[in-house]
C-alpha cells in the first residue's frame, strides 16, 4: 500500500490548485492543452462542452494565472500577427506565478 503524504490545506499553491480546477471547464481544457500548441478551434473540437463565452473566459484565466501561453498566429499568407491565437501548456521546468493584478477576477 502507498502512504498517502499529508496535505497542509493552508499551504498557497494548495489553495490556488484547488481555486483553478474548481472552476466549471478547466480541468478539461488543462488536458486538452497536452500536446499542444492548438488554436481556439481547435481546443474548442478538443474539449467539446464549453460555449465560446465560456471557453475564451477560461482560456484567459488559466493565461492569467500562468497554466497556459497564448502567442498570436501567423500564416505564411499573411505574415502579420492575426486575432487566431495558439495555446499551450508551459514547460514543466517554468513554475507558474500568481495571477496578474487585476486579471485575476476576470470571468
Amino acid at each position: 500500500m502507498v502512504a498517502m503524504k499529508p496535505v497542509d490545506s493552508h499551504c498557497q499553491t494548495f489553495q490556488r490548485a484547488l481555486a483553478v480546477l474548481s472552476k466549471p471547464w478547466c480541468g478539461l481544457i488543462l488536458n486538452s492543452l497536452q500536446g499542444g500548441p492548438y488554436r481556439y478551434t481547435e481546443v474548442r473540437e478538443r474539449t467539446r462542452g464549453p460555449g465560446d463565452k465560456i471557453l475564451s473566459a477560461r482560456l484567459k484565466e488559466l493565461e492569467a494565472w500562468g497554466l497556459i501561453l497564448r502567442r498570436a498566429a501567423t500564416s505564411s499568407l499573411c505574415p502579420a500577427p492575426r486575432v487566431r491565437l495558439a495555446a499551450r501548456l508551459p514547460r514543466a521546468d517554468v513554475r507558474p506565478g500568481p495571477p496578474a493584478e487585476g486579471r485575476g477576477a476576470r470571468v
